[in-house]
């Protein structure tokens, strides 16, 4: 299939976080956006050719501790050296669910992201506790955004 290809890597083990993973592909699959395949992966089986494959990547943890979940952490560590210089420059999202507090675990993407030359598309959405209404909508908005951001034409 020809156009561009958003690829969103996800750990979503909880309702909240698949509830989130689905407001994201819905606000990809707009029907304005056109020319656009998303293609969700599970972090753990996610691979370093989807991610060569891919025009931006959106990627989608849990809080754990105050950190990435180690499924997400797994990618990012396989994908690291692999496709480091290839894919400078790409366009990248980024949401995360926690119980009270993501920060942690939003830097510590971030920081990866920003080491491999990623460059955000949209802030990222941080969501705690129970997904309201306002949450939901920003994680159709991103996942929009993204989508948008690669269209073709």
């Amino acid at each position: 299939m020809s156009g561009a290809r958003l690829l969103i890597v996800h750990h979503t083990p909880s309702p909240a976080t698949a509830e989130l993973l689905a407001q994201v592909r819905a606000g990809a699959a707009d029907p304005e956006i056109t020319g656009v395949r998303t293609v969700a992966r599970a972090a753990l089986a996610a691979t370093a050719s989807d991610l060569l494959a891919a025009d931006a990547v959106l990627l989608a943890t849990p809080a754990n501790i105050g950190y990435m979940s180690g499924a997400l952490k797994h990618f990012l560590d396989q994908v690291y050296y692999v496709c480091g210089e290839d894919t400078r420059g790409l366009p990248y999202g980024l949401w995360v669910h926690g119980g009270s507090d993501t920060s942690g675990a939003t830097r510590s993407v971030t920081a990866i992201a920003e080491g491999m030359g990623w460059i955000a598309a949209a802030a990222p959405v941080e969501v705690t506790g129970a997904p309201d209404a306002a949450a939901r909508a920003a994680c159709r908005e991103l996942g929009a955004v993204l989508a948008a951001g690669v269209m073709p034409g």
